[in-house]
This record gives structure tokens, C-alpha cells and sequence, in this order.
């Protein structure tokens, strides 16, 4: 019985939006390709609020790519760019992902409110407004070609790596 874990933020300016892109971006790509995921799905709606499905096998398969790789340091930014943040996990009978109404209607019921900042009005009340899915707001699914993934990889590889002047100052101690 696959493990639902669902997310739903709010980034409280535009001027964080670029860093959360790249970072969402990072961690969905990190998912897609995380031991034991069986499908992300993420929603963007109005007000830079976005919602994520992610259907895992197991809980501890959901927990390790949790604390590792571009999801983990993303987790602390969260709380300074974000006003609104809920969380909400289950198990689903089935394998198929569950309807945005469904995942609606679990936040309400099983969610709970993540720590942010500077928390909303809506964030304190645990107000969550029913996702928006129309057809013109259909759910991006996170589908990354093969040579698409290997070229992230080697990009995220030459922009951690670090660099002779890291090396020198964690050389010298400082």
C-alpha cells in the first residue's frame, strides 16, 4: 500500500520565487529519481501557492530522501520564505495518486501546519483553500527524459563541487 505525503506552500514575496524555483525544481528532480518514489505531481496556483503529491512504497523510503540531498537545506529556507506551510501523510489502498480534492480534503483532516517565520492570518487558522484544477491549471508532472537527467547531474556536480578557494579557506581553518 503506497505512502501519500503531500505538501502545500505559499512563498510570502516574489522576491523569493526564483530560489524557491530552482530549489522546487532540484528536489522534484531529486524525488523523481529517489529509491522507492512512484510519482510526484506538482500543483501551482494563484497567490505563489503550490501544493506536492508524492506516492512513495513505504514511510521510510518518503523519510530518506526527506533528509537528504537538495530537499533537506531547501527545508530550512522554507521558513523564511514561506507565510503558509501544511504537511499531511497516509497510506492509500491503492497505487493510482489521489484526486486534488482528495488531497484537499486530507490536509483539512489529517494535515498539519508546518513552522514558518512569518506565518499568515490563514496559517494560524489552518485555512487551506481547496486547490484550483482546471484544465488550464492542469498538475505539472515531474517527467525528466534520460538526457535530461544526466545533464542535472552534471550541472548540480560542477555547481557543488567546490572550488580551489573553498578548499583553501577550509584548509586554513577559517
Amino acid at each position: 500500500m503506497p505512502f501519500v505525503s503531500i505538501t502545500r506552500l505559499r512563498v510570502r514575496s516574489w522576491q523569493y520565487l526564483p530560489a524557491f524555483f530552482l530549489a522546487a525544481f532540484r528536489s522534484a528532480l531529486q524525488a523523481r529519481y529517489a529509491r522507492g518514489n512512484l510519482g510526484v505531481s506538482v500543483l501551482r496556483e494563484a497567490r505563489n501557492t503550490f501544493w506536492t503529491r508524492s506516492l512513495w512504497i513505504d514511510e521510510p523510503a518518503m523519510k530518506a530522501f526527506m533528509v537528504s540531498g537538495a530537499h533537506r537545506p531547501i527545508m530550512r529556507r522554507l521558513l523564511e520564505w514561506c507565510d503558509e506551510a501544511s504537511v499531511a501523510h497516509w497510506t492509500e489502498d491503492s497505487a493510482q495518486k489521489p484526486t486534488w480534492e482528495e488531497v484537499h480534503r486530507r490536509m483539512q483532516r489529517d494535515g498539519r501546519p508546518s513552522r514558518v517565520n512569518y506565518p499568515s492570518e490563514a496559517h494560524r487558522r489552518f485555512d487551506i483553500s481547496a486547490p484550483q484544477c482546471a484544465s488550464h491549471r492542469a498538475a505539472l508532472q515531474v517527467i525528466v527524459p534520460l538526457e535530461l537527467r544526466w545533464a542535472v547531474n552534471r550541472l548540480e556536480t560542477w555547481w557543488t563541487a567546490p572550488t580551489q578557494h573553498h578548499r583553501a579557506v577550509e584548509a586554513s581553518g577559517l
